[in-house]
């Protein structure tokens, strides 16, 4: 083998998961560069010269911000309770025995496996039977997504769970720890960073869904059913700087993980 096919063979597989990630980040390229757009009609689509003015004025369109205030707002509530009930629902899973545990194992899965428009409508039903379909809006919505988020938690804080090591604990109480105090320094660090990805998948899934909150929304708009609203007269450029800025504020958070997760590595080393 020469030289140079020896150099591609090395770094083939190298070269293609390079390619792979760079056509999964053009879009948001795209996302970013577009939110510097001065465009001259909300009809087309294209870079037609660069401006601060959506940066200065992200507000600017009528109904935006409270669309995005509206999605963190049920985002962080749906997050928060999804969390708290999955990771109960994971150590009820994991470290009990009942009867009917592999029937809720099933349970779990199923809200994953169901398409969203047939888990939103069904929802609609549940909502219009039990004499809601006056009210439908932000509680509706909340409901609906802590109830899809929930499946994603429990998945998650379970393979975490799952990955413990039982001799850490074990260790715990052959050194006079009393349960309480086993679960608070040995199990609950070492589960919580299966519980923080559990939330932030929450978090975006919430905040990122369009057909189940059509369903249940009423009279309430959030970010997405505004992008959605807005595409039919023509997106404005300060969708765009909002998408940019989520997408920073993800980043920021992984880096963030990633340095903290160095630090103690480095400390422990």
């Amino acid at each position: 083998m020469t030289r140079i096919g020896k150099w591609i063979g090395d770094h083939l597989i190298l070269g293609i998961g390079l390619l792979v990630l760079l056509y999964m980040f053009v879009p948001i390229f795209i996302v970013i560069l577009m939110s510097f757009n001065a465009p001259k009609s909300r009809i087309g689509y294209r870079f037609d010269g660069f401006t601060l003015d959506n940066w200065l004025n992200p507000c600017e369109p009528f109904g935006i911000c409270d669309s995005v205030v509206l999605s963190i707002q049920i985002g962080l509530l749906s997050t928060l309770c999804a969390t708290i009930l999955g990771t109960l629902m994971a150590f009820a899973l994991v470290r009990h025995r009942f009867r009917g545990r592999a029937v809720a194992n099933v349970f779990t899965f199923l809200p994953m496996a169901s398409p969203e428009i047939v888990m939103g409508s069904s929802l609609l039903a549940l909502f219009v039977t039990a004499g809601f379909a006056g009210v439908l809006g932000f509680w509706t919505i909340l409901i609906a997504h802590i109830m899809f988020c929930l499946s994603f938690v429990v998945v998650t804080v379970k393979a975490r769970l799952a990955g413990l090591d039982p001799r850490l604990e074990q260790a715990a109480m052959d050194l006079y720890a009393n349960e309480w105090q086993t679960f608070w320094r040995v199990t609950f660090p070492l589960v919580f960073p299966g519980i923080v990805a559990a939330a932030l998948l929450s978090f975006s899934l919430s905040f990122d869904d369009f057909i189940i909150t059509n369903l249940n929304s009423g009279q309430a708009v959030t970010f997405p059913m505004y992008v959605w609203g807005a595409a039919q007269r023509g997106i404005p450029p300060q969708i765009n700087v909002i998408g940019t800025v989520m997408f920073l504020l993800a980043l920021a958070l992984v880096l963030a993980g990633e340095v903290n997760n160095r630090r103690r590595a480095r400390a422990r080393a």
